[in-house]
């Protein structure tokens, strides 16, 4: 029996039509969701009593031969019948006749999108996890490989105080986990199942909605009815989450790209990993670092074109919302692209750390030091540091200078101190000072680094938990 679409009942839609209106070209991807949970609607019908058990038996077992079909690559779908869910159902009915048309009962294309969707998201939320671990490793490893290195610290893009490599990198880790936890809370307003809402008043047939959910994995039904077929805030708030996790690493990749420069010298690009210039054979460029800040934007404009979608649309369900789903896949596909290359790139790179220290040592970086040790000896803050800004602008610059001046008016300021101590102010001495929790000294990172391996094995459990939810989606269709 041939199924067509529910609008071509009342009326025939021409080909221009279709063509602008039809999703399958996109929602194709949710192939597997809508069959996972068609099947779980069948038997939320058998329950109720609306479908035999012989019926739930041959429902399922053409469903799941679908699912084997479409993976296969054996089966297509008619972008005539508009969407995913009206192809599943036509092959459903051709494959087991009459009875592929009940699976329809109790349920609109209104809640199956939103159900679809979700479980899209979350999958998609897991595997965009998984590779945030991966970079949140190598830059773990990163820092324990160069725990000693010193290396200029910025405000501003100008040296301000040293620190090490390792706090510099632990920084971006503690951003990637701030990113980390965001993804996981998404992943739980996400994981909630809408089905049984129906078009938008909910059903009259005695629904189980509980029965879908838990065959599901997901943890809760939705309250509302209007609601659940309306709400794309799960698909803003994963967009979001994943813009500002590509602001972030656009930002290291801004780093990056400095510190490949001749200016700064501060790494060596791997060779496989970059390209040389059609012109110039002398030159390399860092160009996964340069893609990734670039994609930052485009990940950015799929979130402000989602957020317009949404922004005017009444209650319940309108066909605008069909606008979310490519740009939410490009969001994805774009951060997990990013993700891994940039977790590969990182693995290879390598730090000049004799130019990083020596450029630490540039550019009056103990300056502060200088006007902390005045202020420990009882001259007032705002006064030593007015002393020490004088002192830096008349010695130009320059270090030697700056070392000499200082000298001479710290003795007259306090008579008592021994000048050889001033010569005790190094970068290395400035770095071994800064240690507060969460400083830059040695022992403070090493408290750190504790910290962010406890981070990593407490998020890697979570997603240990999250995956089989995942997982029940292949496992309802045996695949």
């Amino acid at each position: 029996m041939k199924t067509r679409s529910a609008r071509s009942r009342s009326w025939s839609a021409n080909d221009e039509f279709l063509s602008f209106t039809a999703s399958v070209d996109f929602d194709r991807r949710l192939w597997k969701y809508d069959i996972a949970g068609s099947i779980a609607h069948a038997h939320t019908l058998a329950h109720a009593g609306v479908i035999t058990q012989m019926e739930l038996k041959r429902m399922t077992s053409g469903l799941k031969a679908i699912a084997r079909d479409v993976s296969n690559g054996n089966a297509r779908l008619d972008p005539h019948l508009e969407d995913v869910h009206m192809n599943i159902e036509s092959m459903v009915t051709k494959r087991i006749g009459n009875t592929g048309e009940k699976l329809h009962t109790g349920r609109s294309r209104n809640d199956q999108v939103a159900l679809d969707l979700r479980l899209a998201a979350r999958e998609m939320l897991v595997r965009t996890t998984l590779e945030v671990l991966g970079i949140q490793d190598a830059l773990l490893r990163m820092a324990n490989d160069n725990s000693n290195t010193v290396m200029p610290g910025y405000t501003h893009l100008q040296h301000a105080q040293p620190v090490l490599l390792s706090h510099h990198l632990l920084a971006h880790f503690w951003r990637l986990d701030r990113d980390m936890q965001r993804i996981l809370q998404c992943y739980s307003r996400t994981n909630i199942s809408p089905l049984g809402s129906g078009a938008l008043a909910g059903t009259g047939f005695g629904l189980d909605r509980t029965i879908c959910a838990k065959m599901l994995m997901m943890k809760q039904v939705t309250e509302n009815s209007l609601d659940a077929v309306s709400d794309r805030d799960f698909v803003a708030e994963a967009a979001f989450a994943l813009s500002l996790l590509m602001i972030h690493l656009s930002s290291l990749c801004e780093e990056l790209v400095l510190w490949s420069s001749h200016e700064f010298g501060f790494v060596r690009l791997p060779k496989k990993l970059s390209s040389g210039s059609s012109m110039m054979p002398q030159k390399r460029n860092p160009d996964i670092p340069e893609l990734v800040r670039g994609k930052s934007g485009r990940v950015v404009g799929d979130l402000v074109a989602i957020l317009t979608v949404l922004k005017s649309l009444p209650l319940a369900y309108n066909r605008d919302l069909q606008e979310d789903k490519e740009n939410l896949f490009d969001v994805f596909d774009t951060v997990g692209a990013s993700l891994h290359a940039l977790t590969t790139f990182l693995t290879e790179l390598e730090f000049d750390a004799v130019r990083m220290g020596k450029s630490a040592e540039a550019g009056l970086m103990t300056a502060t030091d200088l006007a902390d040790f005045l202020a420990s000896q009882g001259v007032p803050f705002r006064t030593a540091h007015g002393i020490i800004r004088d002192i830096a602008e008349e010695s130009g610059g320059d270090q030697a200078k700056f070392n000499e001046i200082a000298a001479d008016a710290i003795t007259k300021i306090v008579p008592n101190v021994n000048r050889s101590r001033l010569s005790q102010f190094t970068v290395e001495k400035s770095v071994s000072r800064r240690d507060s929790d969460g400083g830059t000294a040695l022992p403070a990172v090493a408290k750190q680094t504790k910290k962010a391996n406890a981070a990593m094995a407490r998020n890697r459990r979570a997603l240990e938990e999250l995956t089989a939810h995942v997982a029940a989606v292949d496992k309802l269709l045996g695949l």
